[in-house]
């Protein structure tokens, strides 16, 4: 009958052993107190017990049982000393006989072109195994058809199993492999089959862009088309808009200026373009009354274009000797320095009417506030919308958002402004109706895969 055992836990054994021994010697010759004498036998028992209740695999066989490590202990024998056994001298030590881990290649390479992209590049996709032992790395190389010498791309993590090369001529063959990389270990798949990019002129991926484009286009082409034939399209009323007669007669009873503030925006910026559209519509009413425009600019370009829409609209409408072109002026390119000079024109020319329209910052309560000090009627819009809460409180009426970008077609009824912004309108109400009516459709059918239709993501 032989004794199995793993080798990494003979020396507890042996420690346990050899701690019995003293104890019992100590005992035996007297030399520890009696109080001593039951402390050391009480912790000698309990480590020994610890020992075996955290598993000692102390094996009684008549077979030879392989260690967990893959050690055959079957030539071990007793140890005189202490009745247990040790691995003999000479038999290979655990490190010495573990195995290399064996690490597979990446499966089903699969290299395509990128798709609806415009070429340079080329996707490869690939799988592991899951029950094989975890890698470091993926390692991706390449080389063109002909070549003999495979170049590294780069390495991605265990994690992943795609990679694009991004680095792409097109039209040129490329062969790609992937390797696993476990320490120094790397083992590559097979080589894949030659691949090349192209360019593609349509991208398939947002179909569903262009045919919103195609909606959107004919409704406003349509309406346009309606405007133009004498068909009346309906605008809701607008109170600052409306407003805006009543404003241009009160300076002329009162045979005060007009002050219109176009913002602080560029020439790029949407609300400033809206905000110069209605400069040219005020003006219009304000030619054949003979009221004098007072209008500080902040930005030199903006400045140059409100100058020739006041020119022109006073040529427009037959009055060029009316213009005066000290009317429209720059004034300074700073925020809170142009603030300080509109300021100090409102409080020195008393208009009977301030518009503040275009984008607007931190500047906006300073001016609404010095403009109702005055006593003037003040009509401001702007889309920043941190900023319209202050015209809200410190002027009469207030164009909101939108309300602002529609009230040059509003005050000119042109059949082109009109159709756009009706065309506009009803192309909201579609996508808004679509999205009610997919979504109800998603949640009754969803393994349809309706909501596809609104994903607009794609190479480019």
């Amino acid at each position: 009958m032989k004794i199995e055992l793993i080798p990494k836990y003979a020396l507890h054994l042996k420690t346990g052993y050899l701690m019995m021994t003293v104890t019992s010697e100590l005992k035996r010759k007297g030399t520890v107190s009696a109080n001593l004498k039951s402390r050391l036998g009480m912790i000698t028992s309990l480590f020994v017990l610890f020992l075996f209740m955290i598993g000692v695999p102390v094996l009684m066989s008549q077979d030879v049982v392989p260690s967990e490590a893959g050690v055959d202990v079957s030539n071990a024998v007793p140890d005189g000393s202490n009745g247990l056994t040790d691995v003999v001298e000479g038999e290979p030590s655990v490190q010495e006989v573990l195995p290399e881990i064996m690490i597979p290649p990446p499966e089903q390479l699969v290299v395509i072109d990128v798709p609806n992209d415009s070429g340079g590049a080329i996707s490869m996709t690939w799988s592991y195994p899951k029950a094989a032992p975890k890698p470091d790395k993926f390692v991706i190389e390449r080389k063109e058809k002909g070549s003999t010498e495979f170049e590294q791309l780069g390495r991605v993590s265990p994690l992943t199993n795609d990679y694009t090369d991004n680095n792409c001529t097109d039209g040129t063959e490329y062969i790609y492999r992937v390797g696993t990389q476990l320490g120094d270990q790397v083992v590559f798949s097979g080589p894949s089959q030659p691949v090349s990019s192209t360019d593609h002129w349509f991208n398939w991926a947002r179909f569903n862009v262009f045919i919103g484009s195609i909606v959107i286009c004919s409704l406003i082409l349509l309406f346009i088309q309606m405007a133009r034939s004498g068909r009346e399209l309906y605008i809701r009323r607008i109170a600052g808009l409306s407003a805006v007669e009543e404003a241009i007669g009160r300076a002329t009873e009162m045979g005060k200026p007009i002050l219109f503030v176009p913002g602080i925006g560029y020439i790029e910026d949407v609300a400033t373009i809206a905000a110069l559209n209605l400069l040219g519509e005020i003006t219009k009413r304000i030619v054949n009354y003979n009221v004098r425009l007072i209008c500080p600019n902040f930005d030199p370009i903006v400045f140059t274009v409100a100058r020739e829409i006041v020119k022109e609209t006073y040529t427009a409408e037959g009055r060029p000797d009316y213009y005066n072109p000290n009317s429209v002026f720059f004034v300074v390119n700073n925020q809170f320095a142009y603030a300080a000079a509109v300021d100090g024109i409102m409080l020195r020319e008393k208009p009977a009417t301030n518009f503040f329209m275009g984008y607007f910052s931190a500047e906006s309560l300073i001016l609404a506030e010095t403009g109702a000090m005055t006593g003037a009627i003040q009509i401001a819009g702007t889309d920043c919308i941190s900023q319209l809460p202050f015209f809200i409180t410190a002027c009469d009426y207030t164009l909101i958002g939108e309300e602002l970008y529609a009230s040059s077609a509003y005050l000119s009824k042109n059949a082109l402004l009109l159709g756009t912004l009706k065309g506009q309108d009803y192309s909201k109400l579609v996508i808004i109706v679509a999205i009610i009516a997919f979504s109800i459709l998603n949640l009754i059918w969803p393994d349809l895969g309706i909501m596809k239709f609104f994903k607009t993501g794609g190479s480019v």
